[in-house]
């Protein structure tokens, strides 16, 4: 088990755009399960390649019985590279995200409430899948990092971010 340094907000790699995945070998698989590792160590929803010093195109997400996230639907483990995501639709829902390389915040960000993503799995498969609810919102947070957006450049209203344990009561459950 590898559990690797998450990358916290302010350090330069996260504002990079990440570079597309060109080979589908054991380098690619190693980080992979270094992601799987250090999420799951941290109790999350999902990781980016950036947030552990990989400037690659290469996201995981999956949200079955987590701690962090007791008011939603499960989501599928999932590897994702290269990514490409199309919004289905012009409707977006407001919900309170976290974040592991914004640790003890959370803030109100609007995002997509249902989407097409595509991609490949780790070997290379083609992924195509269309989503919604909290599925289509951790997709969208975690390919952001790929572009080196992190969810705080996405809330609308500054007195909607803060502390997680401050906050407490005004932070309803996240959207199903």
């Amino acid at each position: 088990m590898t559990v690797r340094r998450v990358l916290k907000m302010g350090e330069p790699l996260l504002e990079q755009v990440a570079a597309p995945v060109e080979r589908f070998d054991a380098e690619l698989q190693a980080l992979v399960r270094d992601m799987d590792d250090t999420m799951r160590s941290l109790n999350g929803a999902g990781i980016a390649a950036p947030q552990i010093g990989v400037s690659l195109r290469v996201v995981i997400f999956e949200v079955a019985d987590n701690p962090r996230y007791p008011h939603v639907s499960p989501v599928p483990y999932t590897v994702l590279v290269n990514p490409q995501l199309t919004p289905l639709g012009s409707e977006q829902a407001e919900g309170w995200e976290g974040c592991l390389s914004v640790p003890g915040l959370r803030g109100l960000v609007p995002r997509y409430t249902r989407l097409r993503y595509r991609g490949s799995g780790l070997h290379g498969e083609p992924i195509d899948r269309t989503v919604e609810g909290f599925h289509a919102r951790v997709v969208q947070h975690e390919v952001d990092h790929l572009d080196g957006i992190l969810y705080p450049r996405r809330i609308q209203d500054l007195r909607n971010f803060g502390f997680e344990d401050v906050l407490g009561a005004r932070m309803t459950p996240m959207p199903d």
